[in-house]
């Protein structure tokens, strides 16, 4: 069976689906939703002010709309429960007026405002609640809604194959539901507790795998000769001494740690975690120089060519007295410049090479690539790595991340990996002055702002989403750009950058705010960690309590790039508490501790990813448990299971999709 065949599915809808990253029948049925709504009637009586509220009944009068501006109206109307006639609110769903005239049975989900018997809505369904409902909530893209999503997977479930990864002693040890009951049940739940059993099954299959793959990896890469370098130390240490700057002891442990590394006959495979500013970047120069004694080429990938441009002015400067050849490769290369730079790293004349993921397309060829490093987690996939082997390279790898996390979870998450962390910060260094302030004193942080920016300093504003919402109430980027012009536009100029512009768009923003000719930047979580602007003095982060600790540390890591003090202010009217923890501590190991305690909002990790594998279900930090679990579970199946001729399809599995041998 195919999607094509899919009943009901035509190439339009086929290409959204595309977009969402369904391309086979298999990706659809493990399409998983991200989230459930569990709907049961509420009782009126326990109720208080303020509560949300379920409840169903008959529309006893025709809706009123009131336009505030195109995009923007409210709708009002009565609601009979056959108990109470409440009125209702509901805003930016106009369009809904045709469907509810008077008589029709609705459910609808909202905020009780017991004083003026209201209810402001944020949902609204058709029909009457008859019992408790689970209702699965998928991921969509413009053109695509939930329902239409559901109905192509139920058509997909009636027939599907599906392979169980888990080893029937497993199974019979946790007592799983079968693969494809799990998979029917998770899009169709009926009751709550066969439904946590089902995700259970699921997440448990992930993690076990993800888990086999990591100790997999990392015995497969203890046991292949890597390169063997002879590089005299002193040597070392007399670049060290000779840097404008004086390293911190955890910079020069970890310098030990890599020079161990590559004077060894293994294969490096080491993540360098350190906080924002600790100075990861000049310990992954000492590297490169490292590898350049002992005649091998490097290269230094990172995830935007902002970044890579940042990074390779810094090396360019670092070794402008050295006979170090250092080129730069991105989008924004010409086809010349390209050739040129293929052609001298085929021939070897190129020491160092830094830019984007282009580094290891299939135009490119090395002579001795010796070294790769990674930044910000964009870590070195199998595909790539598969790509080098088949040219005969097996080179040392370094992940650099500036997103510190617990030990115990890194050496779990990074199972394949040797981790070095910088905790000390360069001396110099100012704390970041971090203050929560609520919305009604707004006034407070213009004023601050506006001492900063009199002072010829940059600011960045952080705002949750790019466009309004009609479900929620959260500032967005073009709200704060027009609140911010009239604060301060006829003074400073105002920039927006968000996710949904172009490449090009965001590098034009971006250099413009380096370059200082935009001294405030509006801007969601797209602003990339590592980007240096000097200049940037204060983040100002509105609506903060939808942010996780690390996530916000990371956004304060943008300003205190230098020696000015720098300030973050985060403006939120809820969760104050959990936030004050950032305004005690500017250690970003501390702060990953706490929000992995906490399981606030927001993500370790950033994105729902680690190594080359995307999880469907399962969540790092959510299912913790459950991954100790399959990562004890994993080592024991490599160690005494896996050649068994029943486990031969998982062996298959974490070899050939995993790009191992």
């Amino acid at each position: 069976m195919t999607l094509e065949s899919i009943k009901g599915l035509g190439p339009k809808n086929l290409k959204l689906l595309n977009k969402l990253g369904i391309n086979t029948i298999e990706d659809l049925v493990s399409f998983y939703p991200f989230r459930y709504d569990v709907i049961k009637r509420s009782n009126l009586n326990e109720l208080e002010d303020q509560d949300k509220i379920i409840i169903d009944g008959i529309v006893e009068t025709i809706p009123s709309i009131f336009y505030f501006s195109r995009k923007r109206d409210k709708m009002t109307f009565k609601l009979n429960t056959g108990e109470n006639i409440f009125n209702i609110n509901i805003f930016n769903r106009g369009f809904l007026k045709s469907r509810l005239k008077v008589g029709t049975s609705i459910t609808v989900i909202g905020k009780l405002d017991k004083k003026h018997n209201l209810i402001v809505v944020s949902d609204i369904k058709f029909g009457s609640i008859l019992k408790t409902t689970i209702e699965p909530i998928y991921h969509t893209t413009y053109g695509i809604g939930i329902n239409t999503i559901k109905k192509y997977i139920n058509e997909g479930l009636k027939d599907f194959n599906t392979i169980d990864y888990i080893p029937s002693y497993l199974i019979d040890k946790y007592k799983f539901i079968d693969k494809e009951n799990s998979i029917k049940i998770v899009h169709n739940p009926t009751d709550l507790k066969v439904l946590k059993n089902a995700l259970n099954r699921l997440k448990y299959e992930e993690l076990f795998l993800f888990m086999c793959k990591m100790n997999y990896l990392k015995n497969n890469d203890r046991n292949k000769v890597g390169l063997k370098r002879v590089v005299d130390k002193k040597e070392v240490d007399k670049f060290i001494e000779s840097l404008p700057f004086k390293l911190t002891t955890d910079q020069l442990n970890s310098i030990e740690d890599i020079y161990t590394d590559l004077i060894e006959d293994y294969r490096m495979n080491r993540l360098l975690q350190g906080d924002v500013g600790s100075g990861k970047t000049i310990v992954s120069i000492v590297s490169m120089y490292i590898n350049y004694l002992s005649g091998y080429q490097s290269a230094l990938m990172a995830p935007t060519e902002v970044l890579a441009t940042q990074h390779y002015q810094n090396i360019k400067n670092i070794f402008k007295d050295y006979n170090i050849n250092v080129e730069l490769l991105t989008g924004k290369t010409t086809t010349k410049e390209k050739n040129k730079i293929y052609k001298e790293l085929k021939e070897g004349t190129i020491d160092i090479i830094v830019g984007t993921h282009a580094l290891f397309t299939e135009k490119v060829d090395y002579k001795n690539l010796g070294l790769v490093i990674t930044d910000e987690q964009h870590r070195f996939g199998v595909n790539q790595r598969a790509n080098l082997k088949n040219k005969g390279i097996t080179p040392d790898v370094l992940y650099m991340s500036a997103t510190p996390i617990p030990r115990t979870y890194a050496l779990t998450l990074y199972g394949d990996m040797e981790i070095s962390n910088i905790k000390t910060l360069p001396s110099g260094k100012k704390d970041i002055i971090t203050t929560v302030k609520k919305d009604n004193e707004i006034k407070d942080v213009l004023e601050s702002m506006y001492i900063e920016l009199k002072n010829n300093h940059q600011i960045y504003v952080i705002a949750p989403l790019v466009e309004e919402s009609d479900k929620v109430d959260f500032t967005n980027v073009y709200e704060l750009e027009e609140k911010m012009n009239k604060a301060f536009g006829k003074l400073y100029k105002v920039g927006v950058l968000h996710g949904k512009m172009t490449s090009s768009e965001k590098e034009e923003v971006m250099t413009k705010f380096k370059n200082n000719e935009i001294q405030i930047l509006i801007s969601t979580t797209v602003i990339e960690v590592g980007v240096d602007v000097k200049n940037a003095t204060m983040i100002v982060i509105f609506d903060a309590y939808m942010f996780g600790l690390s996530s916000l540390h990371q956004l304060r890591g943008r300003v205190g790039r230098n020696d000015l003090q720098s300030y973050c202010i985060l403006i939120s009217n809820n969760e104050t508490e959990r936030l004050n923890i950032l305004t005690q501590t500017n250690d970003g190991f501390k702060i990953s501790e706490e929000d992995f305690k906490l399981r606030g909002s927001g993500d370790l990790f950033g994105v729902k990813q680690s190594g080359d594998m995307v999880f469907s279900v399962a969540d790092l930090k959510r299912d913790y448990n459950i991954l100790l679990k399959a990562k004890e579970d994993s080592m024991y199946f490599l160690e005494n299971e896996i050649e068994k001729e029943d486990n031969k399809n998982i062996l298959e599995l974490i070899k050939n999709n995993f790009g191992l041998d």
